[in-house]
């Protein structure tokens, strides 16, 4: 058994460690007034999944710590894609108006579109709230789809990563934070005896953690082809209005 003192200060880090690991991460877009190499997905996945986990709590109440972290990781998320969509590159599909995705989901060029998709998802878990919040298996089944969703955290990360065959843009302190802080809260939920998903899922967020560190390895930080096109299109720009 812990010391109530080390409880507290785990509990404590566990709350406010996850928002704070994207600090550095958001200085450096508004320091460089870009945000290339960081994967706006990435606060589309924690925004759903934290918005889901609170509901979750309200079915089946877990430890107040990780309530805590879901709050203040919404609102950290919030912060970070605004900056995000002011400083995207030139060459973004939202800048161009083009994207592949179906109905271009989380690739629009208004911050309020996914304000309002946010909306329409607490509205819908609300409605299914009031429904099925009294059964046994709709508060465990959001468990899964919560924690399953924030396990793919670093999936477009990854992936966007080996598209560029680089890891420019992408802080080395926000990489070194998410290895810290799953290995963290891996240990955190099988000392707690947390619910199954999130020990499910924070084992599997922790070896894409890996994954990406492997890609710092062998990728390096290089400016990948499309910042240099970004130049080439601005000195242009300029040229052309002289």
């Amino acid at each position: 058994m812990l010391p109530g003192w080390v409880q507290t200060a785990a509990s404590v880090g566990m709350a406010v460690g996850p928002p704070l690991v994207y600090a550095d991460q958001t200085y450096s877009i508004i320091k460089k007034r870009d945000s290339t190499g960081f994967s706006h997905d990435v606060c589309g996945i924690l925004l759903i999944a934290n918005i889901t986990r609170c509901f979750y709590w309200l079915g089946s109440p877990f430890e107040l710590p990780l309530l805590v972290q879901s709050i203040l990781m919404i609102v950290a998320q919030l912060l970070l894609l605004y900056i995000c969509l002011r400083f995207r590159p030139v060459l973004s599909p939202e800048s161009l108006g083009v994207s592949t995705r179906p109905f271009k989901f989380w690739q629009w060029p208004e911050y309020r579109n996914y304000i309002e998709l946010l909306a329409a998802l607490i509205l819908c878990h609300t409605i299914g709230y009031l429904v099925f919040g009294r059964s046994d298996w709709y508060p465990t089944a959001l468990g899964f789809v919560a924690l399953g969703i924030e396990s793919t955290l670093p999936i477009p990360q990854l992936i966007s990563n080996f598209k560029r065959r680089s890891l420019w843009g992408f802080r080395l302190s926000t990489l070194l934070g998410w290895l810290g802080g799953d290995a963290y809260k891996t240990v955190y939920f099988f000392l707690q005896k947390s619910p199954l998903p999130f020990r499910v899922g924070a084992i599997f967020q922790l070896s894409v953690d890996f994954a990406i560190l492997g890609q710092k390895i062998i990728y390096g930080s290089p400016p990948p082809a499309t910042i240099l096109e970004e130049e080439d299109l601005e000195q242009a720009l300029t040229l052309a209005t002289e």
